[in-house]
């Protein structure tokens, strides 16, 4: 499948650097990751069937009103994958989406279930946006152009996705890095991109061009570990961040989108791959995401929280150690588990 794809687009459409152990020159890649899935692989899985039905909507029951700024540590799930991040004084948006879709266009694709757990109108100043990749549920261009209009944030993304979000709108500034590169926010904040077991794409021959990343924030309130999209894998991008940062305080883990597991475990991490990450990372606290608003995958509606409950049994971690946030949910330094 990797020779097809350099066979189609010899040229990188977004990034041109030298080649690395994760970039041949064309596309990016994982090197413990296996290929991409093709196409007869992704009409088995279209047409195989086992896709659990969903509701017309999924209605969360809290709504977030955060402060205009914290002093310690506060984070909130808007929806999906997207957070509001609070931490040292700075307020930092994670991939959000505030479209109704996750996809290229507003009349199909993936609708959301239940509206941001965060109204645009209700955010505080935001100080920096972070881009894990390019995948519509992460990267939604209509939603940077609003917050640039309206809060003029710094805009940090991995190798290539500066030209995605300039396509769209090109009077925002990105600040790109590859794996191991920093930015420094202020006030003690320091973002470092890190590998994940993942992919990108925003149409049919830009696959693999702009790279992916998971974020880790040291900061005066202790280090934040966020991923937005990441299979499992051999597990050793877990144990990098834990060797060379140390000590976590936070973890947001992905839990959704994982079946069937025969097309998504390279990519995705089921609920049981998140315990596993979380037995290796050992953070202070870990949030769950990346499920319950778009439906993606075969999986129910609630059947990450379930199989999340169900793993960490199993791990005899108690449930307030991993809990799976709702849109809307916030968690602040100091608050009770569970």
């Amino acid at each position: 499948m990797h020779k097809v794809l350099k066979f189609f687009s010899r040229k990188n459409r977004y990034y041109q650097g030298p080649v690395t152990d994760h970039f041949d020159g064309v596309r990016f890649f994982s090197p413990s990751q296996p290929q991409d899935k093709g196409f007869v692989e992704l009409l088995r899985w279209q047409l195989g069937g086992g896709r659990k039905p969903w509701p017309e909507t999924f209605p969360s029951p809290f709504r977030d009103r955060p402060p205009g700024a914290v002093g310690g540590l506060r984070t909130a799930l808007i929806g999906h994958a997207s957070f509001l991040l609070q931490v040292a004084g700075l307020n930092i948006l994670i991939d959000p989406v505030f479209s109704e879709r996750a996809s290229p266009v507003s009349f199909s694709g993936p609708k959301r279930l239940n509206p941001p757990g965060i109204a645009f109108e209700d955010l505080p100043p935001i100080h920096a946006v972070l881009i894990t990749h390019n995948h519509y549920d992460h990267l939604d261009t209509a939603t940077l152009g609003r917050l640039w209009h309206v809060h003029r944030p710094r805009f940090v993304a991995p190798l290539g996705n500066d030209a995605v979000i300039r396509t769209a709108h090109p009077e925002i500034a990105v600040e790109t890095r590859d794996w191991g590169g920093s930015v420094d926010l202020g006030h003690g904040v320091t973002v470092h991109l890190e590998p994940a077991y993942h992919w990108s794409a925003r149409g049919i021959n830009d696959r693999r061009m702009a790279l992916w990343c998971a974020y880790l924030l040291t900061t005066p309130e202790g280090t934040i570990y966020h991923i937005g999209d990441t299979g499992f894998g051999d597990g050793r991008i877990f144990h990098a961040v834990r060797e060379r940062f140390g000590k976590i305080r936070l973890a947001h883990f992905p839990i959704g989108a994982y079946e069937p597991r025969w097309f998504m475990e390279p990519q995705h991490m089921n609920p049981e791959d998140a315990v596993k990450a979380f037995r290796i990372v050992q953070p202070d606290q870990a949030l769950g995401h990346h499920w319950g608003t778009f439906r993606l995958t075969n999986e129910g509606v609630e059947e990450p929280p379930a199989d999340l409950a169900a793993a960490l049994r199993a791990a005899d971690i108690p449930d307030g150690r991993f809990k799976p946030l709702r849109p809307g949910e916030a968690w602040e330094a100091g608050s009770p588990p569970g």
